[in-house]
């Protein structure tokens, strides 16, 4: 089968034939027919995630969907010709955590799809029984890849963080893969968003997908905007970017009682702040990580129900993958993009 793959930490994937995986016991043949393409795949080639090299060589690629293919012994479902889309979190099930439906907790956690195991950067792939999700027959496999993470998350942020009708909530970096989805989200959930971001055209596109005021993040007047958009400072600020000048920028906008919610793990990213003001203001710092099993599936079903929109910008083949990295890394894709196979 034709792949894309990592032979080293870095950004440089090959187009290889290699050899089409067999399912073993409680496993899936995927035939993929696309995969999304987001910020977490360069964070996981470049290194980011795991640099053990008994990793190497791997197929990168978690968000995922197609129709399986083959089913091994002791599978009885999915079924073959069912359409599935991939679950990230290997876990296991069956610990205190799965069992409450909190796998990205699992104590037993195995790792990630395409960082421990091949991924979707191909044109078959094996998965555990236990990760393949239903995909909503209204969905097509390009619109169903942003919800395996890119709308999962902000399913989850929004219910951790208990998002509200009375909340103003702040997405830094909100045209991103997951920022613009974040923004549909908190509107779903009833509050009031603000958009920080770089580029024109992309505050343009938050604004028309939910946001009420937009903020370009390298304006200099950048924190008197804020101040005009929420005077009394945000109730929630969401931070997706994971710097310490964004997350400084958060802080620095929350109200009285507000919550910062943190969902990047980069090396080298700090909170300045002082204990006093956590106290002074009761304010919270979260940390979130990806989504349940059931919040991917209630992700897609939003999506199917028409009260979430897919924004996939760019869709190209499995051979031209590089193209859109090259485009994540120079911070110019809108949403999430794309490969078919």
């Amino acid at each position: 089968m034709n792949a894309q793959v990592l032979h080293a930490w870095g950004d440089a994937l090959a187009h290889e034939k290699i050899a089409t995986p067999a399912p073993g016991r409680g496993e899936v043949l995927i035939r993929v027919e696309a995969c999304g393409v987001g910020l977490t795949v360069l964070n996981y080639m470049n290194g980011n995630m795991d640099r053990r090299p008994e990793l190497l060589p791997r197929v990168p690629g978690h968000e995922f969907v197609g129709t399986v293919a083959e089913v091994g012994p002791e599978v009885h479902a999915p079924r073959v010709g069912e359409r599935v889309m991939a679950y990230f979190y290997l876990a296991c099930g069956h610990c205190d955590y799965c069992r409450l439906a909190h796998e990205p907790l699992c104590r037993n956690l195995r790792g990630n799809v395409g960082v421990v195991t091949n991924g979707g950067y191909a044109e078959y792939a094996v998965l555990p029984a236990f990760n393949c999700l239903p995909v909503p027959e209204r969905l097509t496999s390009v619109e169903a890849t942003a919800v395996i993470d890119a709308i999962a998350t902000p399913l989850h942020v929004n219910r951790r963080a208990s998002i509200g009708p009375t909340d103003v909530v702040m997405v830094m970096g909100a045209a991103g893969g997951v920022g613009i989805h974040m923004v549909q989200m908190s509107r779903l959930f009833g509050a009031t968003v603000i958009g920080v971001d770089v580029d024109a055209a992309k505050l343009a596109a938050a604004r028309e997908l939910g946001a009420s005021a937009t903020i370009d993040f390298n304006a200099a007047d950048a924190r008197e905007a804020l101040r005009a958009a929420a005077p009394t400072g945000v109730t929630a600020a969401i931070d997706l970017v994971g710097r310490r000048e964004t997350l400084a920028f958060c802080l620095d906008a929350l109200d009285k009682r507000g919550r910062l919610i943190m969902l990047t793990t980069f090396a080298g990213a700090t909170i300045d702040a002082s204990p006093r003001q956590f106290v002074r203001d009761e304010v919270s710092v979260l940390g979130s990580r990806y989504a349940s099993r059931w919040e991917v599936s209630r992700a897609a079903e939003l999506v199917a129900e028409g009260k979430i929109k897919p924004v996939v910008s760019e869709v190209v083949p499995l051979e031209r993958v590089a193209d859109l990295n090259a485009k994540l890394r120079a911070h110019t894709l809108l949403g999430r993009g794309a490969i078919t196979c």
